[in-house]
């Protein structure tokens, strides 16, 4: 299993989101999708603390990977979790240098240093 990379955010959960949000847009890379786990968790009459995903990329930087291997499409689109602890908000994110080693990516090894660089600066921009 991959290590996540975390960091400290400096505002509070929506605010942490919401920045995060900006900073996909602004690049204009598109959010595919949100996972809320908290709602989730919620709609069957848990308590859960405020963690999210957002799933986000392009077309344009996952489609050659796939083309390469297939199997790494169960990795992508690139997702950031932020979730709330005791002592306030975190991101986290799995380092996409690391598909290459289970995946047939070779030649890739410049996208994947793009998309961690990508996440590394977006992780930056919303902790704050």
């Amino acid at each position: 299993m991959a290590m996540m990379v975390t960091r400290r955010g400096s505002s509070d959960f929506a605010a942490t989101v919401e920045r995060l949000r900006g900073g996909i847009t602004a690049r204009g890379l598109k959010i595919f999708a949100s996972v809320d786990h908290a709602a989730a968790a919620a709609d069957v009459g848990m308590d859960l603390a405020p963690e999210e995903v957002i799933l986000f990329g392009s077309p344009k930087a996952g489609t050659p990977l796939m083309r390469s291997d297939p199997r790494v499409g169960v990795e992508l689109p690139l997702r950031i979790l932020i979730w709330q602890d005791r002592e306030g908000t975190v991101l986290g994110y799995q380092d996409p240098r690391e598909l290459a080693a289970p995946y047939e990516l070779s030649g890739h090894e410049a996208a994947l240093d793009a998309m961690e660089d990508l996440l590394d600066k977006l992780v930056g921009e919303a902790a704050g």
